[in-house]
């Protein structure tokens, strides 16, 4: 089998796949111009999040039997189509799941005590010790929509924090230490975090907006390490304004990088540029991930 390489993947992975007998050619700088014409000689692709996988350009490769996306989610490729094409579509949901949940918890507490803020004030030679009172963590309500493999690494960290955790996912019906509420509603009144850990579908996309947020406390927070797109940023820069919302932390943007900037220069605002799975343990466990998938692909073709 032959396989492009369309994204920064590990040499690591690249070198198991060619040991095992497939020819890999490597491309991470390649544009969607230049897709269009090398792919059609390829039986399999792996991507990340930079390499969109459309409908244009599935149609023009007949050929393509295979493509492994390194990361959770799939909405940087039109599976349905794909697989209507009997194109095997898979991710990796599992390698990635700690180090995005442990930046949501980096996040929470950085929300809680100011630190973004407080860290500004000193490096611009300033003294406001009474300026940053924060809340502790311990003793609040977590409310997590979405509790596939990162909502569950989320909740049993924050557990042992002394949170409370509450979630809403329609696929879920119980987890350990978990309440799972049935209505969306119930967990925005009750919680003062929440975090979003869900894919960017038709259905999920723009689900938090202004009635959204009118339904939560005044003075909750919001962590969104999943996907851009699924809170309104407008109506989240409205509440935020308004005071409803307390503070915001975004690893994800509807577009990225985003051209209207005026959300993240809020002052009640930190983020991040789509860094949750950018650890080296996460990059490493992706890569063997994806070799392995692809060479066991390979195996069954034959």
């Amino acid at each position: 089998m032959k396989i492009l390489v369309c994204d920064k993947t590990e040499a690591e992975c690249i070198e198991q796949m060619r040991a095992a007998g497939l020819t890999v050619d490597v491309r991470d700088d390649i544009t969607p111009e230049q897709l269009m014409t090398v792919l059609p000689a390829y039986d399999g692709m792996v991507v990340r999040s930079r390499t969109k996988v459309r409908q244009p350009l599935l149609e023009v490769c007949p050929d393509l039997k295979v493509i492994i996306r390194g990361g959770v989610g799939l909405d940087t490729i039109d599976v349905e189509f794909a697989r209507s094409k009997g194109v095997t579509v898979m991710n990796t949901p599992l390698a990635s799941s700690n180090s995005v949940a442990e930046l949501t918890i980096g996040y929470m507490f950085a929300l809680a005590r100011s630190i973004y803020q407080a860290t500004a004030t000193m490096k611009a030679e300033k003294w406001e010790k009474k300026a940053f009172e924060g809340d502790e963590i311990g003793g609040k309500t977590l409310g997590l929509i979405g509790v596939g493999n990162i909502g569950k690494a989320v909740s049993s960290r924050v557990r042992a924090l002394g949170m409370t955790v509450l979630a809403f996912d329609p696929y879920v019906k119980t987890v350990e230490g978990v309440t799972i509420v049935t209505n969306l509603d119930e967990l925005l009144e009750k919680s003062d975090y929440i975090s979003l850990h869900l894919p960017k579908t038709k259905e999920s996309t723009g689900m938090i907006g202004k009635a959204q947020f009118e339904k939560m406390k005044k003075g909750v927070r919001i962590i969104n390490c999943g996907r851009g797109g699924i809170v309104d940023e407008e109506a989240l820069l409205e509440a935020l304004n308004s005071g409803k919302v307390a503070g915001a932390a975004l690893d994800v943007f509807a577009e990225e990088p985003p051209t209207n900037w005026k959300l993240v220069q809020h002052p009640n605002v930190i983020g991040s540029p789509h860094i949750g799975a950018a650890t080296k343990e996460a990059q490493g466990r992706i890569g063997v991930e994806v070799a392995e998938k692809m060479i066991e692909f390979a195996k069954n073709a034959k």
